[in-house]
């Protein structure tokens, strides 16, 4: 049988980011079910501009949307700034909103960040808004990242590892 691929959207824009560890990890622990394909490069787009969103659209956009089209599945995982998402990740969806690349689209969200709640409640809000398909097996909040993932990507805390853990299966069975 062969793998479905999941389009791994990574929402922090600083290099060492927590969130690309855990991403790495969720990779390693889901590898003989998943090709997972982390995308780091959201501080390369441009803003959003409507009227470019249906008509000449940028390259960078075009591809972007096409991953998450062609993929099985897309997990989302952010820090929260400032109460929010990040700038970056908005921008991204933004210019999703004219298409239905996320209409139905299998999905997981995590937010790890320091508190995360008010960010985690905003990014569910938005992708019910564009119709992805998730629930609450595929949600995660991780608050106080920072102590729980090592350097070298290695989660410490037990409690974070089985719900990752707990995230990996439910996605399995949320994608067909």
């Amino acid at each position: 049988m062969a793998k479905k691929t999941i389009f791994a959207i990574n929402g922090s824009a600083s290099e060492n980011s927590s969130n690309q560890r855990l991403l790495d990890n969720i990779a390693a622990l889901a590898s003989d079910f998943f090709n997972v394909i982390v995308y780091n490069d959201l501080k390369t787009f441009p803003h959003f501009d409507p009227q470019l969103s249906d008509d000449n659209t940028p390259q960078v956009i075009v591809e972007f949307r096409k991953k998450i089209a062609e993929a099985d599945g897309v997990i989302i995982c952010t820090p929260e700034y400032i109460f929010s998402i990040p700038s970056g990740l908005k921008n991204a969806i933004e210019w999703c909103v004219s298409t239905v690349v996320f209409t139905e689209k299998p999905l997981g969200i995590i937010t790890a960040s320091a508190h995360g709640q008010k960010g985690h409640e905003e990014l569910m809000l938005i992708m019910r808004t564009v119709m992805a398909k998730f629930n609450e097996d595929t949600t995660l909040l991780i608050q106080g990242i920072k102590g729980k993932i090592e350097k070298d990507g290695e989660i410490v805390d037990q409690k974070t590892k089985e719900e990752v853990f707990r995230f990996v299966e439910s996605m399995k069975r949320l994608i067909p």
